[in-house]
């Protein structure tokens, strides 16, 4: 059985970073990190394929940057120059690049982990 947990959240000022974590067990996937702020869609904000292409969203290009270590079957995001818009929960989910900016999703959605950039 596929899981894809997600970890690293926290408070932050802004203009710090964290780190998040999107454990995969069950085998290795293209993996997206989504991010759903109070009240808004959920937003897909970068993508990397099993060779290690990448994509992202403009509201995160320059400031995250998405990487995997597939012997530890784990996808990062590492997030820098957070930013108050920053702040909602961020989820991570497997499937396949549909063009640039797309992703279809083949898991469910687990409990996602809170981003959250105040001052």
């Amino acid at each position: 059985q596929v899981q894809l947990v997600e970890s690293g959240g926290g408070l932050v000022q802004p203009g710090g970073s964290l780190r998040l974590s999107c454990a995969a067990s069950g085998g290795i996937f293209s993996i997206a990190w989504y991010r759903q702020a109070p009240g808004k869609q959920r937003e897909l904000i970068a993508t990397i394929t099993l060779r290690g292409t990448t994509d992202y969203a403009d509201s995160v290009r320059g400031r995250f940057t998405i990487s995997r270590d597939n012997a530890k079957n784990t996808v990062y995001l590492q997030m820098n120059s957070l930013k108050p818009e920053d702040t909602a929960v961020y989820y991570c989910n497997r499937g396949s690049v549909a063009g640039s900016g797309r992703f279809n999703t083949f898991g469910s959605w687990g409990q996602g982990t809170q981003v959250t950039v105040s001052s």
